[in-house]
């Protein structure tokens, strides 16, 4: 029996990660809307997020090993920065649209984690960014992100 890969493996592994969040936020950088959020971003910034999700999606331990982060460091980002609806729809929308452009996987089960990843995890940035204290621990876990109900990815017989 054939082991289902994790989304992290599926999605083509750390270069495509790091590709997909660079070009990213390349494209933040240029949005009216998201570019004031986003302005101060330290140059490793998209490596890191690359490494946060590659971790999440069950990669090798890029962030909390590597770049020395941890769930409650990433969550700490965004505390106090005010977001909302209207900035993280248009966050999704240029993220999946660099999805696309960088050819992440495109089969229905793929972008169904994916998408729902994305919907969780800035719904969450968007509650932590109203707030004025981190509400994680610094030993709190990190989350971790597989294919839910989808039963793993499409792949046609």
């Amino acid at each position: 029996m054939q082991k289902t890969p994790t989304l992290y493996e599926w999605a083509g592994g750390k270069e495509v990660m790091e590709k997909l969040t660079k070009a990213f936020y390349d494209k933040v950088l240029k949005d009216e809307l998201l570019y004031p959020v986003f302005k101060s971003m330290g140059p490793d910034h998209p490596k890191h997020v690359a490494h946060f999700i590659a971790e999440v999606f069950g990669g090798p331990s890029l962030y909390t090993g590597g770049d020395r982060g941890s769930h409650a460091r990433m969550v700490a980002h965004h505390v106090g920065k005010m977001l909302d609806e209207t900035k993280r729809k248009r966050w999704i929308a240029l993220f999946l649209e660099t999805v696309d452009e960088v050819g992440l996987p495109a089969d229905p089960e793929f972008r169904s984690a994916l998408v729902g990843y994305l919907e969780w995890g800035s719904r969450i940035a968007v509650l932590n960014s109203t707030t004025h204290d981190n509400p994680l621990k610094e030993d709190a876990p990190m989350p971790k992100w597989g294919w839910g109900e989808t039963g793993g990815p499409y792949i046609p017989s």
